[in-house]
């Protein structure tokens, strides 16, 4: 009987070739990329919940950990929570997960799996699963090969070889090639060839002694940034230092086209791993014009494209195939599906011109609810506040704004200085500049209200926390 598999969930990337939409401040794998659907780590963490898998282990920047936090408690499903210090590629997060689930016990049998992959069938994926930990069982690091269906060039691709022996149909990795060209992966097609989705499944003690072989820096520093540990909240922060000292580079690189251990099961449930907007096209469900449509669209004598709206801005597009548009509040792209991977081209000039719309959404999520800005001027901002039901700001004073809080929905009850106060909905109240005060939901709806800024200075820098349940500086 295959043992229950311990699913770990990598989500630290950040999306930037699905820009507008994708950004810094929520990355793809948190927002809704098809009309009526979750987020795709949503939808991740429900497919590995069921039966045969144990409770989930997340992997997530410090930045998204309250967008994971607020998505596993919609999902009604609980999980361990580690916060990578910084970004240093899929090896030192392999390496993370392996020493964790190693010091659970040694032969228990990891999982690796990506937060932002769309699969249309989660049946056929447990299934693969089971199939493929019984090569792990047997010593393999083996990875979920998946059945090509175009010539895709931004895949890399795996030559199966030979067969092995009672593991669930796998066989032994040939050959890992890496992205080819158009040419390049017919041939690879034509030889049988599958895609690499990015899929490992291991037992624990096999994986750290291929990473002492093949990684020792990075199993080194996975250790002592598990050792140095500590807890905040319901996350696990890994010690900073010694994660820094993980060499920047993929599992791929450190340990699988190193290894002799490599296996792959060859798998056929429809997958994308979105990761550009004509990918997103080829996932979503087409009109009779073939347009995958979101949000608020209207699109006439248009074909073949995919037009992303916002659910605040209608978007219509006239006389055009073949090409995507996306809107959001404060940003529009167009371009044609082919061009679309020079998005991240696009993002990275943003940056160098100074745009913090490159990164940040005019909703910015925290983790007591989200703020997003209306307007800003000359001495003056006005803000949109959501708090979630017993949602509590930082205690916190600034230096040179005062601002207006107007309630519209629930109840708030503010505090000003030694004075505290329940404001209902349609009151208001003034914070004048440098008073101590703090925003709290004491109620079970959430509370909506309007920030009015006015001062010399707006900005989120101008902001000293007095107290913080959150732990923020």
């Amino acid at each position: 009987m295959t043992p229950s598999i311990l699913p770990v969930i990598m989500c630290g990337g950040s999306g930037t070739r699905l820009w507008p939409a994708s950004r810094e401040s929520m990355p793809k794998q948190f927002i809704s990329l098809i009309e009526g659907q979750p987020s795709t780590f949503r939808m991740t963490v429900e497919r590995v919940s069921g039966p045969g898998f144990l409770r989930p282990v997340v992997i997530s920047s410090s930045d998204s950990r309250f967008v994971v936090a607020e998505q596993l408690a919609q999902a009604g499903i609980e999980a361990d929570i580690l916060l990578e210090p910084e970004r240093r590629d899929s090896a030192a997060a392999v390496a993370v997960a392996a020493c964790q689930a190693a010091a659970r016990g040694p032969e228990t049998i990891v999982l690796i799996l990506a937060a932002d992959h769309l699969i249309g069938d989660d049946a056929a994926f447990a299934a693969a699963c089971r199939s493929a930990a019984a090569g792990a069982e047997r010593g393999l690091i083996m990875t979920l090969g998946i059945a090509p269906t175009r010539p895709a060039t931004g895949y890399g691709y795996i030559l199966a070889g030979d067969e092995v022996p009672e593991a669930g149909g796998a066989r032994r990795v040939a050959r890992f090639v890496e992205k080819p060209d158009a040419a390049g992966a017919e041939r690879l097609i034509a030889e049988g060839a599958l895609w690499n989705g990015g899929y490992f499944l291991f037992r624990a003690d096999v994986m750290t002694k291929e990473l002492s072989l093949h990684a020792p820096k990075i199993l080194s520093a996975a250790k002592e940034a598990l050792d140095g540990a500590k807890r905040d909240l319901d996350f696990i922060r890994l010690d900073p230092e010694a994660f820094a000292e993980a060499p920047k580079t993929s599992i791929d690189y450190a340990v699988m086209e190193k290894t002799d251990r490599a296996g792959v099961l060859a798998v056929s449930f429809p997958w994308n791993d979105v990761g550009t907007w004509s990918a997103l096209w080829d996932a979503a469900p087409r009109d009779a014009d073939g347009n995958a449509i979101r949000g608020r669209v209207a699109a006439i004598g248009t074909r073949d494209s995919l037009v992303y709206g916002s659910d605040e801005t209608l978007t219509a597009v006239v006389g055009l195939d073949g090409i995507v548009v996306v809107t959001t509040p404060d940003a529009v792209l167009v371009t044609s599906k082919e061009k679309a991977d020079a998005v991240k081209d696009v993002v990275a000039s943003l940056r160098a011109a100074g745009h913090a719309e490159a990164d940040e959404h005019r909703r910015m999520y925290r983790p007591w609810g989200w703020y997003q800005r209306i307007d800003i001027g000359t001495r003056f901002q006005v803000k949109r506040i959501l708090v979630h039901p017993q949602g509590r700001l930082s205690l916190q004073k600034h230096f040179h704004r005062a601002e207006h809080w107007v309630v519209v929905r629930g109840t708030a009850e503010v505090t000003v200085d030694d004075r505290v106060q329940l404001v209902h909905e349609n009151e208001a109240v003034y914070l004048p500049i440098g008073c101590t005060h703090r925003l709290v939901n004491p109620g079970r709806i959430p509370l909506e209200l309007i920030e009015i800024q006015v001062g010399s200075y707006t900005g989120e820098d101008d902001i000293v926390r007095v107290e913080d349940i959150y732990g923020r500086g």
